[in-house]
């Protein structure tokens, strides 16, 4: 027996679907009666996308089993206007700026790292390591991959939209509302280390003659060894982090 059900998707869950369903009601038939979550991966949209779905008017996990003639919509984590019963699919967390980027996010994460956001990345991780690392410490999986939120280990991750590493980083900040969460300058930008003063005596083995007699602040990162002082360098990035703090996200409109 075949089943028919339909769909509707909202907000930003529209980016997953190809022009002509967006916005409207979608059509799913099936043999065999699938899970919501399921159906809702097959439609082009991964889990990891969705806060909450209802079926017939009635909230729903992702076990939910497809009925004939169900009503499914489907809503972002963004979409005003729940019930005080629903329930919730998106897991807490992120908010505070945990990240693990996938190959392809190489340009954002330094940025990211410049304002301070805890983000682990490297050029070779599989994404085994990231989901392995997401679920042991609670990372949000930052991506332009969408199959590998699809992965049903998969508890938090986000679809970077934009393919420009600052509009990737305003995207992010806006998502997760994560400006009062900058502290600039605060790791490093190599290892993702939290950054940390050290004696000028101790570093002076380390830099030359010239860097040490002209600076009397030094920053280190415990875990690489890089170290840090407010050269011009140091003045180029403060102008980087001021455009992208106050051109880009203005307070407010996070």
């Amino acid at each position: 027996m075949v089943g028919r059900v339909v769909f509707r998707f909202f907000g930003e869950l529209n980016d997953f679907l190809s022009r002509g369903k967006r916005g409207t009601l979608i059509r799913y038939a099936y043999s065999v009666s699938p899970s919501v979550k399921h159906a809702i991966e097959s439609l082009g949209v991964p889990h990891t996308e969705v806060d909450l779905i209802r079926a017939n008017g009635q909230s729903v996990d992702f076990s939910y089993r497809l009925a004939d003639g169900d009503e499914i919509l489907v809503f972002p984590p963004s979409i005003d206007g729940a019930k005080e019963d629903d329930i919730h699919l998106s897991p807490p967390g992120g908010g505070e700026g945990k990240f693990v980027l996938d190959v392809h996010l190489g340009r954002l994460v330094r940025l990211m790292r410049l304002l301070g956001f805890d983000s682990l990345y490297r050029n070779d991780f599989s994404d085994a390591e990231i989901v392995r690392i997401s679920l042991e410490e609670e990372r949000v999986i930052l991506t332009r991959d969408i199959g590998i939120l699809k992965l049903g280990d998969v508890k938090r991750g986000y679809w970077i939209r934009s393919q420009e590493p600052k509009s990737q980083l305003f995207e992010v900040m806006k998502h997760f509302h994560l400006r009062d969460s900058v502290k600039p300058f605060s790791r490093c930008l190599l290892c993702n280390g939290r950054i940390a003063p050290v004696d000028r005596e101790s570093v002076i083995p380390l830099l030359d003659r010239q860097t040490v007699d002209y600076f009397r602040e030094f920053h280190c990162c415990p875990s690489c060894v890089k170290i840090y002082w407010k050269g011009t360098h140091f003045e180029s990035m403060q102008e980087i982090v001021k455009s992208l703090l106050d051109n880009h996200i203005p307070p407010g409109q996070e």
